[in-house]
């Protein structure tokens, strides 16, 4: 049985990197699979913080804004490549994240939830006001598209000229932004792994517990939130170079729940759980987009859709659609160590 599913998995990952190369490809499909990549990397980021950390973080759109309006002012101002860009956003995001992380890392629960959700409001209210930088509710438009630089293999040939790439429609950007997806996804994967990733759980499963067998609770928080803003940023940055325009609507808080809506559908802390949360949402916000107005309905009614989805999820299971597989992607000799210990620790 698992030997079929993992064939029909390769069979449609195939099928899903010919689909923009047939002739019978559809620009509005396209379009969508992008936005799926940019929600799957947004909910890998975010998964870190209540998925490894056990952090409610309500302010991940933030990050994600910071990295776009970083793409958009360097793009606009300097000319900047994409390549040079996506780092730079990264390290931007992962600054204010370290800023922010490491006054209110001490803070736990509600308090914590609530001043990340104030630092989302912040950056939104900072995008809207400062004009002279942002130029405010109009936006930023005329960003330019992302180009690849051949004139190098020009020079390789002895021809004198400048050879450039500009991508143009979706289909550029679907691969760019799968491959985006599995540079995230090994690097999430290399992170659990780790370390690093085995103190993310220890805290998550017993902070105190974790904090006498020597992992500094407030050290290893900061590199989660800075690693986890660093990833928004870069999802942030690639949007937009994608859309060639970004205002400060496209980042409320809705965006920061929704993403929240993928990581708790998919299974906190299952990193292919968030994937398919991902995929789940955005496929469905598109359906009900379509089909609310022709029900006579407005197509902000997907919202209570969204919330419905998170009552019966909570409801019947509050674990996640891959709760199981959860569990199971944890198959270190040292967490299974840690997990007997803290299970004797509570029984005694």
């Amino acid at each position: 049985m698992r030997g079929a599913f993992k064939s029909f998995f390769l069979l449609l990952a195939a099928a899903a990197l010919v689909y923009p190369l047939t002739p019978f490809r559809d620009v509005y499909v396209l379009h969508v699979l992008v936005l799926v990549m940019v929600y799957m990397v947004l909910a890998m980021g975010l998964n870190i913080l209540p998925g490894f950390c056990g952090l409610l973080d309500l302010g991940f759109v933030g990050f994600y804004g910071i990295g776009a309006y970083t793409a958009g002012l360097l793009t606009i101002h300097y000319n900047m490549s994409f390549w040079l860009i996506v780092p730079l956003a990264a390290i931007n995001g992962a600054f204010f994240g370290v800023m922010l992380g490491v006054p209110t890392l001490r803070l736990v629960g509600d308090y914590f939830a609530i001043v990340t959700f104030g630092f989302s409001e912040l950056v939104v209210l900072f995008f809207t006001n400062e004009i002279w930088l942002t130029r405010g509710p109009l936006g930023i438009p005329g960003i330019a598209p992302v180009s690849i630089d051949f004139t190098w293999l020009a020079s390789l040939f002895g021809v004198d000229s400048r050879w450039r790439y500009a991508f143009r429609g979706e289909v550029p950007y679907f691969y760019l932004g799968l491959l985006m997806v599995l540079l995230v996804y090994w690097g999430m994967r290399r992170l659990e792994d780790s370390r690093l990733g085995r103190a993310w759980l220890a805290i998550r499963e017993d902070s105190m517990a974790a904090a006498s067998c020597g992992v500094d609770l407030l050290a290893y928080k900061v590199i989660a939130f800075a690693v986890s803003a660093g990833i928004g940023a870069m999802a942030g940055a690639f949007f937009a170079r994608w859309t060639l325009f970004i205002s400060p609507d496209m980042f409320k808080f809705w965006e920061s729940f929704l993403v929240l809506c993928m990581v708790v559908l998919g299974g906190l802390g299952n990193i292919n759980g968030a994937l398919v949360g991902a995929v789940i949402l955005i496929a469905l916000g598109e359906v009900l987009r379509v089909a609310l107005p022709k029900l006579g309905l407005p197509t902000e009614t997907r919202f209570l859709a969204y919330g419905l989805i998170m009552v019966l999820i909570m409801r019947f299971r509050p674990g996640g659609i891959f709760t199981q597989v959860a569990e199971t992607t944890m198959q270190s000799g040292l967490i299974k160590e840690l997990r007997a210990k803290l299970a004797a620790r509570r029984t005694a």
